[in-house]
């Protein structure tokens, strides 16, 4: 032993590969295993959504305040509650969750709109604005996607 410690090679790298480090890949990669990947926030999103949708379509009463105090009717916490779980369902899709989340973010620009106007509290509601707008961010290249024309060799 020459007294130099051993040297560690990170994982998917071999003697002789020609990977480098500091590369857009190697950036990418540690993005995405920060500590709030896409994939965290999507489920997240998705658990609080389904509460949020569950609690609307099940008629708590907090629920059926809220929508009172809007003056919207209640037709219309049934159908944000539908749309809430929904897009909750559409963010484990792989294929639909940018998507899914840039409904949400809709949905989460209305809550706030909603809530300035009857004095409520936003804070949560921007919180999840945030929080989906980022995850739609984050999967545009799969939300842009499902609305690129085929070409005639993909319809065949």
């Amino acid at each position: 032993m020459d007294g130099r410690l051993p040297v560690r090679r990170s994982e998917g790298v071999r003697r002789g590969s020609t990977a480098r480090t500091g590369t857009a890949a190697d950036a990418s990669e540690a993005a995405r295993q920060g500590p709030l990947t896409c994939r965290n926030a999507q489920g997240l999103l998705a658990i609080v959504f389904v509460m949020a949708g569950a609690a609307k379509l099940g008629g708590a009463d907090q629920m059926i305040e809220l929508f009172e105090d809007i003056g919207v009717g209640q037709w219309f916490r049934y159908v944000t509650g539908v749309v809430e779980v929904i897009g909750a369902l559409g963010l484990l899709v792989p294929r639909l969750a940018g998507l899914a989340a840039l409904g949400l973010v809709g949905v989460m620009l209305g809550a706030v709109i909603a809530n300035v106007f009857i004095d409520n509290s936003m804070l949560e509601a921007v919180a999840l604005l945030l929080l989906a707008a980022v995850v739609a961010w984050g999967r545009r290249d799969r939300t842009a996607v499902l609305f690129r024309p085929k070409s005639a060799a993909e319809v065949v």
